[in-house]
């Protein structure tokens, strides 16, 4: 068989986007915005990422809602109805994401019911990359690009532990959670009490015969409402220094939420905002109603029991791993981005240091960022790009930057070590510098 050859392949000035959930249409928007060709590539048939629960790759479940409101989540462009619920339901914000691309004409943009199977890059750098995708018909269709934008999300592939022994029951992750009606008569042990853990355990509460929840470490619970007012919206108008920040905010939780330690849950092990808060009202109010058990972390399976590592144990009929998710690139080899430990190592979480054709979208995660610091994210990305075309003296300068090496934007906190915390940032500190530089590639127009 002959070798194949770069001529071998259509070739474009555009470039490839992977994904059309709120990541991706944010970063259609500023490449229409700043005049960029792309093309854009989505597994689904329609837009909204995993906010769409019929979405192939989605995790939603029923009953799930935003845990940040709505005008702390939105679009500054693009407000939500007033219509809409504070904590929107998953179908509203489907919903609003479908009418974001209708509105900003991005649909035509994309190749739906479509999945990217390889990208790579062609030569030594700067010539492209070669992205090979299966199409809507079932063919396989390749083309080589200027370059490539991620943007398939972060929270799509189970992170799932192993145990030790056999567990007889239904075992399953909460990606595999739909209804609550999987917990009807059953006796149900939750795993992780992050947000989708307690909002899935207070659904068990309901449905189920009994419910247990399962902690490794402790948290920060903080209410949906303050003063009668989205707890997001309360404060944030003075900025504090963090040590005087945690010291009122921890005086208010103390006010609206008590003392969880009183109802079991552990006390944790570090200091408020070095992990993310559980936004949950009704996890608390079970507890203090003896509607819940709390369990500590497991020590093995043996049948339908489960053993825990105080030395206590209890029969369950369905376990429910809600332990989260972990970064998925299947269609890169990670050598590709620059990856350290849990994550890849990138210029403000989405900028290679070595590479001007490849960039990761939403890999980003801060206490209340919504989705417009997620925006700024993607024009700082387009105009980059446009000002490399251009020459722009301020591109220049991001790209020397970039290369002479950087750290996360912490803002000085010391975040837990988990995976789900390798690409945490301080809210405050990473938006100032996104902006800075959206300001800098605007020429002082942000």
């Amino acid at each position: 068989m002959a070798k194949q050859t770069n001529k071998d392949f259509e070739k474009t000035d555009a470039w490839a986007l992977i994904g059309a959930g709120p990541m991706g249409l944010a970063m259609a928007k500023t490449l229409v915005e700043q005049k960029i060709l792309f093309e854009g590539f989505e597994l689904h048939d329609d837009v909204g990422g995993l906010w769409d629960i019929e979405g192939p790759r989605s995790t939603m479940y029923d009953t799930a809602h935003l845990i940040s409101s709505k005008r702390m989540t939105e679009f500054t462009d693009f407000p939500m109805a007033d219509k809409v619920a504070e904590y929107p339901s998953h179908k509203e914000m489907r919903n609003y994401f479908r009418d974001f691309a209708s509105h900003f004409d991005l649909y035509r943009r994309y190749h739906f019911k479509t999945e990217v199977l390889s990208t790579e890059p062609v030569g030594e750098g700067g010539e492209g990359w070669r992205v090979r995708w299966r199409n809507a018909d079932g063919g396989e269709e390749e083309k080589i690009f200027a370059g490539v934008l991620i943007a398939n999300g972060t929270l799509s592939e189970p992170n799932m532990p192993e145990f030790e022994g056999d567990f007889a029951g239904e075992l399953i992750h909460s990606s595999q959670y739909r209804s609550p009606k999987q917990f009807d008569g059953k006796r149900v042990l939750v795993i992780g009490a992050g947000n989708s853990g307690c909002d899935i355990a207070v659904d068990a509460i309901h449905h189920g015969k009994s419910c247990d929840l399962s902690m490794r470490r402790g948290y920060y619970f903080v209410p949906k409402y303050v003063f009668g007012k989205p707890a997001d919206t309360v404060g944030g108008t003075i900025k504090l220094p963090m040590w005087l920040k945690r010291r009122i905010d921890g005086v208010i939780l103390r006010w609206f939420v008590g003392d969880p330690q009183k109802y079991g849950f552990p006390k944790p092990d570090y200091a408020l905002y070095e992990s993310h808060p559980v936004v949950n009202s009704l996890i608390l109010f079970h507890a203090g109603h003896g509607d819940i058990t709390i369990r500590p972390d497991i020590a093995r399976f043996e049948g339908n029991t489960v053993h825990f590592r105080d030395g206590t144990s209890a029969d369950y009929d369905m376990v429910l791993a809600a332990t989260g998710y972990r970064l998925h690139y299947p269609f890169i080899d990670s050598q590709y981005l620059n990856w350290q430990g849990d994550a890849p190592h990138l210029f403000l979480n989405c900028m290679h240091p070595d590479r001007d054709d490849l960039f990761v979208l939403g890999m980003v995660e801060a206490s209340g960022l919504g989705w417009q610091g997620r925006h700024e994210q993607a024009e700082m990305v387009a105009r980059y790009i446009a000002g490399l075309k251009s020459g722009s003296e301020a591109a220049q300068k991001i790209h020397d930057e970039k290369a002479r090496g950087f750290e996360r934007l912490t803002g000085g906190m010391n975040y837990v070590k988990l995976a789900r915390m390798a690409y945490y940032v301080d809210k405050a500190t990473y938006r100032k510098a996104v902006t800075d530089r959206i300001a800098s590639l605007s020429g002082g127009k942000a």
